[in-house]
């Protein structure tokens, strides 16, 4: 049992230990690149959402490093410090990145839009799911056990759907970039090597997902 579960998810852990490494060398390298223009990460962000004529959305700066992300409830940005007043390559990229969220959002983008309504089911999920298939296994209830799975496969979803949602951020961060000139294209490419090393992060974390939700349903078949 023990390596059959190895040979699942053995794949998915390297990808993850390599998107992470990549993540962190990424970012630290383009956080010593300075941009010529001197644009703050928080200047990056206003300047996207103005490129795709979005207003009324807030800029915050939160601690730590790499909290960066957007509250659609709050309607505010919030940059860490290492990118809210950094004026690094890294910086622009990752907080256009977040404004690119604000973007979907004021946009109506149906992947990001349905992501948000299953939220609280795949927190539920994630939580229990697993949990309550093992219980269901020991003690012999299968409709346990499939519920158990079925609620497992929301937060597996959730996953699924997280990468359009990224991919598209990304994409609109470096359209607005180019579009509104905020690097030029040697730091663009910096810029997009950085967002490009943080969607690894969510391709990795869905292959995790499914390998995890796919070694319990063979588990099931197999009893």
């Amino acid at each position: 049992m023990y390596y059959s579960y190895l040979a699942f998810m053995l794949p998915g852990l390297i990808l993850s230990l390599y998107a992470q490494y990549k993540v962190k060398h990424s970012f630290s390298k383009y956080s010593n690149v300075l941009n010529s223009r001197g644009l703050t990460g928080a200047d990056a962000a206003r300047a996207v959402l103005q490129q795709n004529g979005v207003t009324g959305v807030g800029i915050e700066q939160v601690s730590g490093s790499l909290t960066d992300h957007y509250d659609p409830k709050s309607n505010v940005i919030r940059l860490s410090d290492s990118v809210y007043g950094s004026t690094s390559v890294a910086a622009v990229g990752v907080a256009a990145h977040e404004a690119g969220h604000a973007v979907q959002y004021a946009y109506s983008y149906g992947p990001i839009k349905l992501r948000a309504a299953i939220i609280p089911a795949c927190n539920l999920g994630s939580r229990l799911g697993i949990p309550l298939a093992i219980i269901g296994a020991i003690v012999g209830i299968a409709g346990l056990v499939y519920l158990g799975i079925a609620l497992f496969a929301l937060a597996v979803l959730f996953q699924v759907i997280t990468l359009p949602v990224e991919f598209n951020a990304s994409r609109r961060a470096m359209e607005a970039i180019k579009g509104a000139a905020l690097l030029n294209d040697q730091e663009a490419n910096g810029a997009k090597s950085v967002l490009t090393a943080a969607a690894m992060t969510y391709v990795a974390a869905m292959i995790q997902a499914v390998m995890t939700l796919l070694y319990y349903l063979t588990r099931i078949r197999r009893n």
